[in-house]
């Protein structure tokens, strides 16, 4: 007799049955395209079969998980969504299922509808790990980092041995400019796990940001000597730090900082930050009158904010950036005539009288001591060529500059107008700005445009 379960005559129940075995053979043979085939026949032979639902879910979940396409990724949590809702909406008293929705609404980009069924979830199981992690991250993907950080301790309070919730744990207290917390808490994990690569790159990532250098190369070459592959992309961080980097602000940590932070880069800045540096530096360079057909270098590009606000005074738009991940986010505007990745410096040494504007839209609070970057600017420029940009400010009297709890630089207005004189450059305007905003304070800035 035949085994196919797609025989005429074979009970709609012991069919549904066999489709169920069928299904969960594929899964464990790791055939989850097989897998959701006989799930959804499953589902043809009863609509209102919620498990069914679940099921063809879960073997969404591992279909297509080789793909690198976004669009692809995307729509299969997508699917992974509504076959989660279908059984929720057959049974909504299921919290497994109710979870899953949550989450694949959250990686499919419905982040409002995901933070409210997860904040429904963590009231009824407050004592589910899993529920607790998956509300940190809607959160976080909500722009509430606070919140994200209190359910991410809750997460890792649960599920101590856990290096998924702490990593994405010390991710935040690094983020909100707490890396020694990071450090505390990866440590003790790390010695417990000692063969895990991923804990050793993160602690060495938190040193670098503690501007430790000689303990951020002992955990980043513990990862490597782990991860000979060099999956956590951590060799770039070592040979800069092994070059001397890491006194100041380190190109290491500023390249590692962003590339991480580069999928919700503009997001999080827009929204939550209320980021406002490329306009205001545009209506600041349009008052001082600024033709057409300019030569534009943006310093520190990003994802391109400030590519779209210049973009109609350039003849030619080019952009640098440390991180590579933000190259390839502002390469996807197709804004820019050339971008690359590398230090602003060295960017600027690349070629005398070139550039007729210089834009750098938040980006000299990466950098302490900013007379190398006047002196290249003041070199780079054209005659008349003039460099726009923007600093957070210190007061005057407390010194030239100065590195604040969140691990950025502000600079005194004073100190400022003396390294522009001493590269030879003319201070054209000098005005106090806002350029973006922390935990809902408008944080006290400079625009400065300087004149060769």
């Amino acid at each position: 007799m035949s085994s196919d379960p797609s025989i005429g005559g074979t009970p709609p129940c012991a069919l549904i049955e066999a489709l169920f075995q069928r299904g969960y053979d594929r899964l464990y043979a790791a055939d989850p395209t097989g897998a959701a085939a006989a799930f959804a026949r499953a589902l043809a032979v009863d609509p209102g079969h919620g498990e069914a639902w679940a099921a063809l879910a879960d073997a969404s979940s591992d279909s297509g998980a080789e793909s690198t396409d976004d669009c692809c990724v995307a729509e299969k949590h997508c699917a992974m969504a509504r076959a989660y809702g279908h059984a929720v909406t057959l049974d909504p008293r299921s919290w497994m299922w109710r979870l899953g929705w949550a989450e694949a609404l959250r990686r499919c980009g419905e982040i409002t509808t995901a933070v409210a069924l997860f904040a429904e979830l963590a009231m009824e199981r407050p004592d589910s790990a899993q529920v607790r992690l998956g509300n940190a991250r809607a959160l976080s993907a909500a722009g509430h980092a606070e919140a994200a950080l209190a359910e991410y301790r809750e997460a890792v309070a649960l599920r101590p041995d856990d290096p998924e919730a702490a990593l994405e744990l010390a991710d935040a207290l690094t983020a909100s400019g707490d890396a020694l917390a990071a450090v505390e808490l990866l440590q003790p994990l790390s010695r417990r796990l000692p063969d895990d690569p991923t804990l050793h790159h993160a602690i060495g990532l938190a040193w670098i940001a503690l501007r430790e250098p000689e303990k951020a190369l002992t955990a980043l070459r513990r990862a490597r000597d782990l991860d000979p592959d060099d999956t956590l992309g951590g060799a770039a961080a070592i040979l800069a730090l092994e070059a001397g980097e890491g006194s100041d602000l380190s190109a290491a940590y500023v390249r590692a900082l962003f590339d991480r932070y580069a999928d919700r880069f503009d997001r999080d800045l827009l929204g939550k930050l209320g980021y406002a540096a490329p306009e205001l530096l545009k209506a600041a360079v349009d008052r001082l009158g600024a033709s057409a057909g300019l030569r534009v270098l943006d310093l520190g590009c990003g994802t391109g904010l400030a590519g779209v606000s210049f973009r109609p005074l350039a003849g030619f738009l080019a952009g640098v950036d440390l991180s590579p991940r933000m190259v390839d986010k502002a390469r996807e505007r197709a804004l820019y005539d050339r971008l690359s990745v590398g230090d602003v410096v060295a960017a600027l040494d690349e070629a005398a009288e070139t550039w007729d504007l210089l834009v750098a839209a938040d980006v000299l609070v990466y950098l302490g001591d900013l007379a190398p970057v006047f002196q290249a600017a003041a070199k780079a420029l054209v005659v008349g060529g003039r460099f726009a940009a923007t600093v957070e400010r210190a007061a005057d009297g407390e010194g030239s500059f100065a590195l604040g709890p969140t691990r950025r630089y502000a600079h005194a207005e004073g100190y400022v107008r003396a390294m522009a004189e001493a590269a030879g450059l003319t201070v054209r305007l000098m005005e106090s700005c806002t350029p973006r905003r922390e935990k809902g304070v408008g944080v006290p800035g400079l625009l400065f445009i300087v004149e060769r």
